[in-house]
This record gives C-alpha cells, sequence and structure tokens, in this order.
C-alpha cells in the first residue's frame, strides 16, 4: 500500500519492527478489554503476517499507525473486509482501530479514521463503510460517532467469533457510514 499521511500521522503497511508493539497490544488487558482472548506472541506473529500479507494482496487493511514525530508506532488504524458477520453482505468493509493505551485520549484514531472514510469512499468508490463494537464499548463507540457514524437501529448482532464462555462480549452494536453521507459531511 501507499502510506496515507494525516497531520500527525503516517499509515502505512507493518515493518519488522512493530513486531513487539504489535504482541504488545495484542496482550495487554486494557486494549484487549472487550475481546475474549490475548494472544501469545505466536499468535500474534500470525496475526501480524496475515495483515501484512493482506494489505499487500488489497493495497488497505489494518495497517500500522506511525507517529510523524519520532517514528513510533502507536497500533493499527485502517480498513478490511468484514467475514462472517450476521447481516452484513460479503463485499462490506469495515473500519477499526486498536491503539497502546499511552496513545488514547490523543485524537489519533478520529484522526486515522478520517483519512481511511476518504480512501475508503474516493479511492475504493466503497457506498458504505461499517464499524462494530460490544455494546458498552464507550471508546469505540466515541470514535464512530466522531467519525459521521450512525448506529443501525435492529444491527445488533451476536458476534459469531466471541465464545459463548464469555457471554458479556457476544452482543455488538452496529455503525455505518454512506458515501453519500460521509460526501455531505466532507462537502458541505
Amino acid at each position: 500500500m501507499n502510506p496515507i499521511t494525516t497531520d500527525r500521522l503516517i499509515l502505512r503497511n507493518w515493518e519488522e519492527r512493530d513486531r513487539g508493539l504489535f504482541h504488545r497490544i495484542n496482550c495487554d488487558e486494557k486494549v484487549m478489554e472487550f475481546f475474549p482472548f490475548r494472544r501469545d506472541r505466536a499468535a500474534s506473529d500470525a496475526l501480524f503476517d496475515r495483515l501484512r500479507d493482506e494489505i499487500s494482496r488489497l493495497g488497505y487493511g489494518f495497517a500500522a499507525a506511525e507517529l510523524k514525530s519520532d517514528g513510533a508506532c502507536i497500533g493499527f488504524i485502517g480498513l478490511r473486509p468484514a467475514v462472517g458477520i450476521p447481516s452484513l453482505p460479503d463485499g462490506t468493509v469495515e473500519i477499526g482501530w486498536r491503539l497502546a493505551p499511552e496513545f488514547w485520549g490523543k485524537s489519533y484514531a478520529t484522526e486515522a479514521a478520517c483519512a481511511w472514510l476518504s480512501f475508503g469512499f474516493e479511492t475504493l468508490h466503497l457506498e458504505e463503510i461499517v464499524s462494530f463494537a460490544v455494546w458498552n464499548n464507550a471508546r469505540s463507540i466515541a470514535v464512530m460517532r466522531r467519525i459521521g457514524m450512525r448506529e443501525i437501529v435492529g444491527g445488533d448482532f451476536d458476534h459469531p467469533g466471541v465464545p459463548d464462555t464469555h457471554p458479556w462480549l457476544k452482543r455488538h452494536v452496529l455503525y455505518r457510514i454512506a458515501s453519500a453521507d460521509w460526501r455531505r459531511s466532507v462537502h458541505p
């Protein structure tokens, strides 16, 4: 993928130097609060490789977010085809993020997500982009709202990837933004 830049970030494919941070965010209790498992190093490395290969193949994905100021990787933000989600047709693209806790509250996710929406609608010519989170994940839902997404009424679903051993994490809310709505917000 060609890197995408914002005022403070470079959104790019994963590099070997990012593996440590990637593992840290995938096993951190705060970061993974709304996920039913933590990844050990081997599982984290396998996901890292899958995401990097997917970005190379598609030209986009859950990409590394790097600070322009010092080159530090802070986590990931990006677009990715949603797979196996009830009521979402094949080809639906989701936007998602996961940052190390020391970078929360600085609007990095919002800044990068806005750049990814622009890429999705202007470069990929998507009709809509969705996002979903555990129903009480207030931080992620706040980002969805800040980037102009709206909750799909009646779109709540039990995530098929969450085991029955974690019933409090199964229920997810579904948000979306249509290309036309995004264009109206960017070009009023």
